[in-house]
């Protein structure tokens, strides 16, 4: 059973300018395993931003990030790139799905670069999603939401202790929004990850454990 008192993600008073403009201003933030938190802000305002010095794709300028017993910000290149392969995965607005590539064999993606040949692992976060038969079908034969399901599906196939969905109902009708929310909530919680969602949509994060709003003057909890 997965851990859910465990403390994933810490960060503290993480500072980050672009020229002279602060695009996050001493956000502080704690996240557990088994947390589904979200972030909320109009577009612009830093969460993309705050997405990726979670993960060191961006460097801070002032504060630290703690990721389970690792400070990231003085990690360098090398070690965040494992990092961010071993441990976290990630659900984007715009899917990323590789065109040239079967269903399964975008899913098999993250266990492929870590050395792992495990088809059934695959098959099986398909079959969690709703997406078994669907394994050899091409990209070009599912609808947005079967999409946004396999974008998943690779997400959390490598179970990562930090999942990070940026607007990923952006693109899908309400309906297929809800149903795709509901999926990052129920399998993230059963491998025990944390998750969070950053989206301008209150009625994306209602169904989260926490929900925070994200302005120039920092981050604030929401009721």
């Amino acid at each position: 059973m997965p851990a859910y008192d465990v403390t994933v993600l810490t960060l503290a008073a993480v500072t980050k300018r672009f020229g002279e403009r602060i695009v996050l201003n001493a956000v502080s933030l704690e996240v557990a395993a088994g947390e589904y938190v979200a972030i909320v802000g109009d577009s612009g305002i830093g969460k993309s931003t705050l997405l990726n010095v979670i993960v060191g794709l961006e460097p801070v300028d002032a504060g630290n990030i703690r990721f389970l017993n690792d400070e990231i910000t003085g990690m360098d290149e090398d070690a965040l790139a494992l990092l961010r392969r071993e441990k976290c995965g990630f659900v984007f607005q715009a899917f990323h799905i590789l065109p040239h590539l079967t269903v399964e064999e975008n899913v098999s993606l993250p266990l492929l670069l870590r050395g792992i040949g495990d088809r059934g692992k695959a098959k099986a976060m398909l079959a969690a999603v709703g997406l078994a038969g669907r394994e050899a079908s091409a990209p070009r034969e599912l609808s947005g939401g079967e999409l946004q399901r396999v974008a998943i599906a690779r997400a959390l196939v490598g179970e990562p202790s930090l999942v990070l969905a940026d607007e990923p109902t952006g693109n899908l009708d309400p309906q297929n929004a809800l149903q795709v929310l509901e999926l990052i909530r129920l399998q993230a919680k059963r491998q025990g990850a944390a998750v969070i969602l950053a989206t301008h949509s209150e009625q994306a994060a209602a169904g989260c454990d926490r929900r925070y709003r994200l302005t120039a003057e920092g981050l604030t909890g929401l009721p």
